[in-house]
Order: C-alpha cells, then structure tokens, then sequence
C-alpha cells in the first residue's frame, strides 16, 4: 500500500501518518526502488490502533506506552487513569452547567448579574443585602461599598494563597450579626470621608481601629496585604493615599491579631 491508501483505510490524513512516523509511533517501512514507502496489513493495524487510542485521549507518550509491552505503563493501566480523569472532567462540566443554569435562571428572572458578577449564588445574595443597606441610607452609597463587592467578586474567583480566608473574613464583616452591615456602613462612609485627605489626618488611626474590629474573630489574616509583594503594591495604589494609610493599618492591626 502507498500512503494515501494507509492513510485512507485508518481514517487520518497522509500528514499525520508521516507526524507519526517523526515522533516514533509508526515504524517507517521500507521504501521500493522508486523511492516510494510500501506499506502493509501491520502498518495498517497499528495506525487503527493510534488513531483509536488518540480519540480516546490518551497522549502520544501515553500511546507509545500502550503500543509498547516492554515499557511504561500497560493498556489497561493507562485507560483506567484515563477513565478516572475523564469521570473528574464530568463531575467538572456538571458542576460548571449547574452555576450557569443557576446564572440563567437569575438573568432570565430580571436580576442580572450585576457590575461585579457573574458571582456565586450566595455572594449574589449578600450584593442584594448591601444595595439594600445602601438604598436605605441617605444619600448614595459610598464608593466604597462598590469597591469591596469588587474584592469579594475577585476573592471568591481566585485560587491565591490565603484568599479563601479572606475572603471568608469579609464576608463575616458584612453578615456576623444583625447589624454587622450597618457597622460596615458606618464605616464605609467615614472611608469615603479620606478621599481627599492627608495620610497624616487624625481620623486614620481611629478609622484603621474600626475597620479591623468589624472583622470577625477566629480568622487568621496573613493573607491581608502588607507593604511585600506585588498584589498588595497594586491593592494599595489602588486607592487615595489617606484610604490606602487606613488599609495598610487596619491591615497591621488584624494581622498583629492573628499573631496573638
């Protein structure tokens, strides 16, 4: 058989047959006086049996292992892996589609997803408790109502270290108790009061020490952003200077906190 016959009879392009070929997993036949590859019923066989094992999504390395007796893992090693990963890949793709249908049926009801979602269920939840807490005090909402739903929304997502705890931590902050939301509202406002202010303004300390004291009890803060790294350079600057100089001491006093 000439190439494009094999290739053909194995459902695969001549392309792949000579990829196979450079990276070892079909032995290159010997070539006729014209020059030309003569292939036969083996070449065939073993090219059915790569394209088989491909689909079924084993790597190439993992193939070669299967085609070879004398090394690497056996056929029936590799599938067994390869059907635990693929069982993991479904409990994935279940729990993926229930969220989205979870977030469809939210859209769809007229909620929407908000400025800082999509968002879980339960996050979504406690959104809807601070537009209300914001609605029902005068005037707007702080800014900085806003620019915590955004950390949350950020620290629900994220695989850092030390995030689930924060993250667990603020939201504590926001519904430990009864009025565990008027507090953080309290002290919202009295943040956005430092926008424009100096880093040596009085109300920081008092300000910092509020902060820290809405947070819940049992958590350790070590992921709370110090002066070090990179995510807290960009979480301080992110902020006027007097807002970051509170951040950075109420941040100190909750860690000192932990440490106790």
């Amino acid at each position: 058989m000439r190439i494009g016959e094999l290739a053909a009879i194995a459902g695969v392009t001549t392309r792949t047959v000579r990829y196979y070929h450079r990276v070892g997993l079909l032995p290159e036949p010997d070539r006729r006086l014209n020059g030309y590859r003569e292939y036969g019923m083996r070449d065939a066989v073993t090219l059915v049996r790569v394209r088989r094992l491909v689909e079924l999504g084993l790597s190439l390395d993992e193939v070669r292992d299967a085609l070879d007796d004398d090394a690497g893992k056996s056929l029936t090693e590799i599938l067994t892996e390869l059907d635990a990963d693929l069982a993991r890949q479904e409990t994935a793709i279940r729990k993926r589609r229930a969220a989205l249908a979870e977030l469809l049926e939210r859209t769809s009801s007229g909620a929407g997803l908000g400025a800082e979602g999509p968002v879980s269920a339960e996050l979504a939840a406690l959104f809807a408790e601070m537009a209300q807490a914001g609605a029902d005090r005068a005037g707007p909402e702080p800014a900085a109502a806003g620019k915590d739903r955004e950390l949350l929304a950020m620290l629900e997502a994220s695989t850092g270290p030390g995030h689930a705890e924060w993250f667990s931590a603020l939201t504590g902050a926001l519904s430990g108790d009864p009025g565990a939301m008027a507090r953080a509202y309290e002290v919202y406002a009295r943040f956005d009061d430092l926008a424009e202010a100096d880093t040596d303004d009085p109300r920081i300390p008092e300000l910092a020490a509020a902060m820290a004291n809405t947070m819940p009890e049992g958590p350790t803060y070590a992921a709370v952003p110090s002066d070090d790294g990179t995510f807290a350079e960009a979480f301080f600057a992110d902020f006027p200077p007097a807002q970051a100089e509170v951040l950075r001491r109420a941040a100190e006093l909750l860690r000192e906190r932990g440490r106790s």
